[in-house]
């Protein structure tokens, strides 16, 4: 499945309000251990729409407010979605060629589509944590040696 990524547009402030307000309100459903909650919609006449939501993806929506809430812009991509190579070069913030000599190195697995290749979200994010956590420990290392000389960091 290939999913487009959309343009992402910043919140409101009225948004951020509301987003904070809703997820506090929407947490305090969380606490509960049913596996679904039931949630009241009113229609512009007023008539009432129950639904009823898996608790799993009520928290999903708490986490995508408490985003909204702080500001930040949030899209969805479902964990077993396909990229192009373009996208998930834009997820990693690299060149479109430096994520392809990744692909050709075995750093990221990806499987071709006629001529196009295409990469598994869910590989761009396992290379993306690999990499994060490799820098994390080089920094580390760099700081702890930086005490150690007294260098001042």
């Amino acid at each position: 499945m290939n999913m487009p990524i959309l343009p992402v547009t910043l919140p409101t402030t009225g948004d951020i309000a509301l987003a904070r307000e809703s997820g506090r309100a929407l947490s305090a459903v969380l606490r509960s251990r049913e596996t679904s909650q039931q949630i009241d919609f009113y229609d512009e006449q007023g008539s009432v729409k129950a639904v009823s939501i898996p608790t799993s993806a009520l928290r999903l929506l708490v986490d995508i407010l408490t985003e909204i809430g702080q500001g930040n812009a949030v899209s969805m991509i479902p964990v077993h979605a396909e990229l192009t190579t373009q996208q998930a070069a834009d997820m990693l913030g690299v060149s479109r060629p430096f994520l392809i000599r990744l692909l050709e190195n075995g750093d990221i697995p990806f499987h071709k589509t006629g001529a196009h290749r295409r990469v598994r979200f869910q590989d761009v994010m396992d290379y993306k944590q690999r990499v994060d956590g490799e820098r994390r420990v080089a920094l580390e290392e760099l700081s702890r040696q930086a005490q150690e000389l007294g260098l001042g960091y």
